[in-house]
This record gives C-alpha cells, structure tokens and sequence, in this order.
C-alpha cells in the first residue's frame, strides 16, 4: 500500500481523498493556491504546500509545482481527483517518470480516450455500439456536410479534444451547418488549443446513461451498474441517480457487458466511466465517450453499492486485484445527488461567489454532504461553483426523492446565491417524479422561485 499521497486538486474532491486516504492508514499531502490558503482539504491533509497564485493554470495546473511538492514531502503516489490535470496524458507520463504512481490510467489509455474521435473508433472495433457519424475527426465543412446528407438531420458537432459542453453545436438544418462549424471550431481550439471537430447522428430526447467501470491489471474487468444523467444545462450534470429509472435488469446487463468489453479492448486499468446515450423509443445504446478518471457523480453508485470507490481506486493503483465476488454485486435501494452550486438560477445561473455567512448540512438516514464549505469560508470567483454534493439513499425511487425534499429544506447556505431552490423545483415537478425526462428536459422547464 501507499505510505503517502499527494492530492493534485482542491475543493470538495481533495477533501474526499483524503477522507478515503486517511481510513486506509494513508498519510496525505494537499496542494493549495493562496486563494485555498483556508480551505478543509489544507487543514485535513497531514501536510500542505502552497503551489501558486489563485489562477488554476498558475497552480492546479502547475505540473512543475505540483511534482515538486511531491519530491519535497517524499510522497509516492499523486491522485489528480477529477477536472484540472486528471485526463492530461502528459501529466501522468511525467509523474510516471519521476517514480511517482499516477492513480488512474496509464498515459497512452487518457490520451486514446482523451481524443474522442480515436475513442469512438477504438470502441466500434471493440463491437461496443457507437453513435453514427464520422468515424474520425472532419476535416472540412465539405466533408461535414457529406457525412450529414448520409445519415440524415440534425447532428451534431463535438470537439474532439473537448468535454463539458464546449465546442459543441447542434445543427438541425444543412444550411447551419457551415455557421456551426465555424463557431465549434473556434470555440474547441479557445478551450482545448485543438480546434478539431467530429461529427455524430443527433438523438433528440435521449438519455445520457453512464456505467461505472472497474479493472485491475490481472485482466479482470467489471462494471457496477448505471447512473442516469440526463438532467443537464447546457450539458453540465446537474442531479444523477442510480439506477436509471427506465433501464430494467436486462438493459442493464446489456449495456454493462459493453461497457466492459469496451474498457477490456483497451487494457484498461482502474476506475473510470463508460458514457452511452439511449435512445428511449428504439431502446438502442451508443457509446459517447469514456473518462478516464473518478466523477463528480461517484457517489451515487457509492450508495447503491456500499462500496467505497476512492479506496477501490487507490487499491487498483496498488495492483490488487477485484475479488470475484464483486461481479456478483447487486444494486440496493436508490441513490440521487443534487449538485449544489454558487449560482443565481433565477438570473441564468449567473456565479454567485460570496462568503458563506451560515452553513448547515443535512442529516439523518440515508443522507450524506459531500462539501469543503464552512460558515466563514470565501467561495472564490476562480475555480467552479460547485458547492458541495448532496446525495440520499432509499430504497425506492419515491422514498428518495422525498427524502431529497426534505434534506434540501433543511440545508442552510447564506452568503451566495444557490441552485437550492432550483432543484426543489425539479424534486416536485411530476415529470420528473414519474421519470419521464431527457438531456433537453431542462431547455423547457420553467423555474420560478
């Protein structure tokens, strides 16, 4: 095992590693900017370095600093947590380099999964359904519209270096199509310095499914269910769960099997997220991508699993191997995770960063808060807004969604403008309730407070 760990992140994430660290006898490192001077995961960790300015791209980002941080405290191993350098390829080979254990992938595996043109590929020779489209990056909008004419409107355009919604554009019709290609581009190359774009069939009204993954480096692959993600602004999650409401235990084998034998093909090693969108009328799948790295949303299947997924992680890091008998694992009960934001939603969700003046989290059975906010704390303008996660667990949907409810009205956050009452909201929307939604869902749904 790992005598000591140096987190590269911040916020919510780090302090959750350090929790799972910590339970396992690990000693822990924390990295800070100056602006995370006060931060929980800089007081929780056994030891702390500053790494730079409050720009993340002068600290987080600081692959020199962080690698230094972690010569000068003796750690062995580095967790990049999830955003900043978790999908740099080039991270992970530096920090293999330096003989420091990079707990996720190997490089070679983020960079093929990183380019989602190369991965939908890998995946369709792999025989895991893919979505139809161009089978690489386009290189034209000649060819774009080529491939459109041939599978037919609306498609859509994706970054292929790209994630969280940018460098993305839907085209309903031939003559947007040159316009969107034109502002993907430009937007793909601002956000990722790579303006290459791929091009996919438009399912409208799909959901956006994910599996759970987990493989050791014995060859043994399994998955740990569903999580449905479909409640999305502007293709940032909002609110998941696990399971889906509309996948049954014959879909759910049959799109686990695939994610498995997608995360096999490549010799995948650790946890990570096989990402489908289902299509609701024909009851078809098609790979979107993988992220190679723990999500946001891990700790929905946390609940439904009682597993601990950060502790399986580094164990896979180690070289241990899966048990057997956590292919046989059974979901229990429904889990949900409100992601809790310092947004205006009633002003386009505009950043809210504030002092937290007064902070309560909720309690009680089947109720966790994953949050590295405190009263006093300053919720800084340069990093996410996230929050904190606000997660229950039941054993039917209903009862969680009741639960949810509840422990949103007895979560107190004073200071900043949250998405609080936005996602009461959606909890006491009938649409919602009976489980009839899709990734558009919320371009209609009008909220006010």
């Amino acid at each position: 095992m790992f005598k000591k760990i140096l987190i590269a992140n911040r916020g919510e994430i780090a302090l959750r590693i350090i929790r799972a660290c910590h339970e396992l006898g690990i000693e822990t490192v924390a990295v800070y900017s100056s602006a995370d001077e006060l931060s929980l995961h800089v007081r929780f960790a056994d030891e702390a370095v500053c790494i730079g300015p409050p720009p993340g791209s002068e600290s987080y980002m600081n692959i020199p600093s962080i690698l230094s941080a972690a010569e000068l405290t003796n750690s062995d191993a580095i967790h990049p947590g999830y955003g900043f350098l978790s999908e740099n390829p080039e991270f992970a080979q530096i920090c293999t380099d330096n003989d420091f254990d990079f707990i996720g992938p190997p490089a070679e595996t983020i960079l093929s999964m990183g380019e989602k043109a190369t991965a939908k590929k890998s995946m369709n020779e792999a025989g895991v359904p893919v979505i139809p489209g161009s089978t690489g990056v386009i290189s034209s909008v000649g060819e774009a519209q080529k491939i459109a004419s041939e599978i037919g409107f609306p498609v859509m355009l994706k970054a292929s270096a790209g994630g969280g919604g940018r460098g993305m554009r839907i085209v309903k019709e031939p003559d947007q199509l040159e316009r969107a290609f034109a502002t993907a581009s430009s937007e793909a190359q601002s956000a990722f310095n790579n303006g290459d774009l791929y091009l996919e069939k438009y399912v409208e009204k799909s959901r956006h499914i994910e599996i759970q993954i987990l493989a050791d480096r014995h060859g043994n692959v399994i998955h740990f269910g569903e999580r449905e993600c479909s409640l999305q602004r502007r293709h940032q999650k909002l609110i998941e769960e696990s399971p889906s409401p509309i996948i049954d235990e014959e879909l759910r084998q049959k799109i686990g099997s695939a994610a498995v034998q997608g995360a096999a093909s490549i010799g995948y090693v650790g946890l990570g997220t096989v990402e489908f969108l289902f299509d609701s009328k024909s009851k078809e799948f098609y790979f979107m991508e993988m992220n190679t790295r723990i999500q946001v949303e891990h700790p929905v299947t946390e609940m439904v699993m009682g597993k601990d997924l950060v502790k399986m992680q580094i164990r896979l890091a180690v070289g241990e191997e899966i048990p057997s008998s956590l292919a046989q694992q059974k979901l229990r009960g429904h889990a949900m995770e409100c992601r809790i934001n310092a947004e205006d939603p009633s002003n386009d969700f505009i950043p809210s960063p504030a002092k937290v003046e007064e902070f309560y989290a909720p309690g009680g059975n089947g109720v966790r808060m994953d949050s590295h906010v405190y009263a006093g704390y300053e919720i800084s303008p340069h990093y996410d807004s996230l929050i904190g996660k606000l997660i229950v667990h039941s054993e039917d949907r209903n009862t969680t969604i009741n639960r949810m409810q509840r422990a949103l009205e007895e979560t107190i956050i004073e200071g900043p403008k949250t998405t609080i009452p936005f996602h009461q909201a959606i909890m006491q929307n009938s649409d919602f309730q009976a489980g009839n939604f899709h990734t558009g869902f919320l371009e209609t749904f009008v909220f006010e407070e």
